[in-house]
């Protein structure tokens, strides 16, 4: 059995969340890949993000979708987050799993 497959820690991002950040942050989540099984992203309360960022967690999600790992967000999209979701068209075309993913939303019957 690989023990450190077995927990998982979330990934503590910066405060910016941008382009010019953009290879840092996708080598923290392709060591994480290669390390766990269950990938947590926290988002600083507050961060900055552009487009970069969102195409970065959308290619990890199917990545780990692919290789059968959980990867999800600690705490809901918000703030420049949750606005640049919002304006690039992402949140009108959600379907119910980007809703759990992005907004933590459940289905309700």
């Amino acid at each position: 059995m690989d023990t450190p497959k077995q927990y998982y820690e979330s990934i503590n991002l910066p405060n910016v969340l941008s382009i010019r950040f953009s290879s840092e942050l996708h080598s923290k989540i392709t060591d994480e890949f290669h390390n766990r099984d269950t990938i947590i992203i926290n988002i600083p309360e507050g961060a900055e993000a552009d487009l970069s960022f969102v195409q970065l967690i959308e290619s990890s999600r199917r990545q780990a979708k692919a290789k059968g790992k959980t990867f999800k967000l600690s705490s809901p999209a918000s703030g420049s987050v949750l606005k640049v979701l919002e304006r690039a068209g992402f949140i009108e075309s959600f379907d119910q799993e980007d809703e759990k993913f992005w907004l933590h939303k459940e289905v309700t019957l």
